[in-house]
């Protein structure tokens, strides 16, 4: 049997596992159980999306990665000040997302890996600079280019993963669709560990200015955790030998936090709690993927370098 649907089973046991202790083992009084269950009733919403990415073939899953870049560059932009005399470089930016997902969509990675780094890059502050209002330019193009890298370049890695040639490794096949699975598990595992760690032993503030909350005993005790089940893990659903399973749980877990922290970053500086409301429990999209904007890509190019 393919070690996704082991994965993906496991998954929904976890959930399973976690609604019915806290509906039947939390008093109704405690004031954390009703933010719980929202959370878990979420995370059945995210998972029930998701798993078409992992099952059907494309160009599906593209097309809706394309959607989730889409409404996170949306929730980012919303965020962030603009111009009125901007809004073509706007829709220059809303254009390049399809374009981006239909390098993915034909596996085209010389186009994939240059195109919103490159070329964006430079077509961007030109339709910028043509409106005529020097003004506000510096800070237009900074942000229109880092929301375009960080919720439609990096987010795109994880959907290049299901167009990657299968692998033969440890006597079987190895599907993009393993790939994502564990990145989106490990990734997602990370914040939990590091919340956990954090609230347990939490003592020493690691960043007070940026996430109060952030602790080194979270830190720590999260990257080693992700290390641990990324080693266990990455043998059965990569073709990553134990070592390099263990370089990418380090990566994971030290970029997730930085993922994690920017993003926090960026909300005091505009002086917001949550990117959104669109996930209940949760906050906005970015809130729950800003971690994968830092682990995506670099999980995508560590596999590359060693097996393509």
């Amino acid at each position: 049997m393919d070690p996704l649907y082991h994965g993906i089973t496991l998954v929904l046991s976890i959930l399973a596992a976690g609604y019915a202790i806290t509906r039947w083992k939390v008093p109704a009084s405690h004031p954390a159980r009703k933010e719980i269950l929202v959370r878990i009733r979420t995370w059945c919403w995210i998972i029930a999306f998701f798993l078409p990415v992992l099952l059907f073939p494309q160009p599906l899953p593209s097309i809706l990665m394309a959607l989730v870049s889409f409404m996170a560059f949306k929730e980012f932009i919303s965020l962030t000040p603009n111009r009125q005399q901007d809004r073509w470089a706007f829709l220059w930016a809303y254009m390049a997302i399809p374009l981006q997902y239909f390098w993915v969509i034909q596996a085209w990675y010389g186009m994939f890996i240059i195109f919103i780094p490159v070329y964006l890059f430079l077509l961007l502050p030109t339709r910028l600079v043509l409106s005529g209002h020097p003004k506000g330019f510096l800070n237009a193009t900074s942000t229109l280019h880092w929301g375009l890298v960080t919720t439609v370049f990096s987010l795109s890695h994880m959907a290049y993963l299901l167009v990657l040639p299968e692998l033969e490794a440890h006597g079987r096949l190895i599907s993009g669709a393993s790939l994502l699975f564990l990145l989106v598990f490990l990734t997602q595992m990370n914040d939990v560990a590091q919340f956990v760690w954090g609230k347990t032993l939490g003592k020493h503030k690691i960043l007070p200015l940026v996430s109060p909350n952030k602790t080194w005993e979270g830190f720590l005790g999260g990257a080693a955790t992700t290390v641990v089940i990324a080693t266990l893990l990455g043998p059965l659903f990569t073709p990553l030998d134990w070592p390099r399973a263990l370089l990418v749980g380090l990566e994971i877990g030290v970029f997730g936090f930085i993922g994690d922290v920017v993003m926090s970053a960026v909300k005091r500086d505009i002086g917001v709690k949550d990117t959104g409301t669109l996930l209940p429990g949760h906050g906005g999209i970015l809130d729950r993927l800003d971690s994968l904007t830092f682990t995506a890509p670099l999980y995508f190019h560590t596999l590359y370098y060693f097996y393509y």
